[in-house]
């Protein structure tokens, strides 16, 4: 590593945020973080300008050759080769294919080799082991839940992604059971009403008990889901991040009771990082190297 301050990025399907990350603390350096609104069914030239303009301003007088990126990106996504596969999605169609860290090298005047890509949800995993939630836990299980659902294991303070999105589950696969649109689908099945996501959920909860239903079930059937993977990988810790875990007071209870009538005291917390979680992890991809080596 020549440079202390890497800049982390996060990039999502509606927005994208950075920030320069101290390695040796893990933590954010405040005065950097920049965001902006994203479409991601925009041109290639659109996303890339309004990409490279929040970089930059995150980079602030960093000069180029100390520059250094580490991105969360959601998949599929070749990471090595920072090569878009999304398709057949609501977001980046115009980046199918597309050779993103040769064309943001080329906009942002860094080397391609200056810049690393990460699952979304394993920079989440990495950040958390790193500084939050999950530091000093040698077997760890992360979770992103919000529209999609993410998943990572952390091994020895190296993340890597679980895949387990499309596991199979009730019938179906787990994603449709633990994201938003389950929330969405089984609040109209109950009450003939529609409503856009969790967050009208979590305001409603208190007065209504079938918003409270809909959490206590949820709970119940992500504890169910996660037993065979604690299980499998002796996890000492379950972290769950993403815009449903704001909720996580409000299915915990369930989730926990479930876990333990498996005989399980897994911990289970949310994220301590929220959004800066995948920043900080993709950042100190540039840390692990070391790390490994050490392993090794």
């Amino acid at each position: 590593m020549e440079k202390r301050n890497v800049l982390g990025i996060d990039i999502g399907g509606s927005h994208i945020t950075a920030a320069l990350v101290d390695l040796e603390t893990g933590t954010l350096i405040h005065d950097s973080i920049k965001r902006s609104a994203v479409n991601s069914g925009g041109s290639q030239e659109e996303i890339l300008t309004v990409w490279c303009e929040v970089i930059n301003a995150a980079f602030g007088n960093v000069i180029d050759s100390e520059k250094k990126i580490g991105i969360a990106f959601p998949g599929p996504f070749d990471y090595g080769n920072g090569i878009s596969l999304i398709k057949n999605q609501d977001k980046f169609k115009a980046l199918y294919q597309v050779d993103i860290k040769k064309e943001l090298a080329k906009r942002l005047a860094i080397k391609p080799s200056d810049m690393r890509f990460m699952n979304d949800a394993t920079a989440f995993m990495q950040g958390e082991v790193c500084c939050g939630a999950a530091k000093g836990y040698q077997n760890a299980l992360g979770l992103t839940l919000g529209t999609g659902l993410g998943s990572a294991i952390a091994v020895n303070g190296i993340a890597k992604d679980a895949d387990l999105w499309n596991s199979s589950f009730l019938g179906g696969i787990a994603e449709d059971y633990l994201s938003t649109r389950w929330f969405v689908n089984k609040y109209k099945t109950l009450t003939g009403e529609e409503v856009v996501g969790v967050k009208e959920l979590v305001d409603i909860v208190k007065i209504d008990p079938f918003a409270r239903q809909v959490f206590n079930e949820f709970g119940r059937a992500l504890g169910h889901f996660l037993v065979d993977f604690i299980n499998a990988n002796k996890s000492d810790i379950v972290v769950l991040g993403g815009n449903i875990s704001k909720s996580f007071h409000l299915f915990a209870p369930h989730l926990i009771g479930n876990l333990e009538a498996f005989h399980l005291n897994t911990i289970v917390k949310a994220t301590s990082l929220n959004e800066y979680a995948p920043l900080i992890g993709a950042a100190s991809s540039w840390n692990l190297d070391t790390k490994k080596n050490k392993e090794n």
